[in-house]
């Protein structure tokens, strides 16, 4: 994974368990795309502070993944939606053959909450 990528997505789930300046210094750096030099303008810190602020961040974030887990819980979940979507798309071929219109409009229920589960997830 892209470490740019990578470190977005435990900033979505861990980020406001940084200090205020790791977070800002992350965000900054990695969601805004600013380099050290133009963060250290802005937060008013030498760029080495900025630079260890957000070594320290990234140190922090992967823990707190190792600790909790739960970016790879969430990405076993999409999964999980994912495959559950190729269930109802067997169930709706069959039910086709069938004719069961009643079948057919749970299949399509169950299918758009499925969805909107996993587009809600993706943001």
């Amino acid at each position: 994974m892209d470490k740019f990528f990578e470190i977005g997505y435990l900033f979505d789930f861990y980020g406001n368990l940084l200090s205020k300046k790791q977070y800002e210094a992350v965000e900054l750096y990695y969601i805004h795309d600013l380099s050290l030099s133009e963060i250290s303008e802005q937060l008013n810190i030498s760029r080495q502070g900025v630079y260890d602020n957000i070594k320290r961040a990234e140190k922090k974030l992967y823990s707190f993944e190792e600790k909790l887990g739960l970016v790879k819980k969430f990405d076993n979940s999409v999964v999980n939606m994912e495959k559950i979507l190729e269930y109802i798309d067997v169930l709706k071929i069959n039910q086709t053959v069938n004719n069961d219109k009643d079948i057919m409009l749970q299949l399509q229920g169950m299918e758009k909450v499925v969805l909107d589960i996993i587009k809600t997830a993706r943001r």
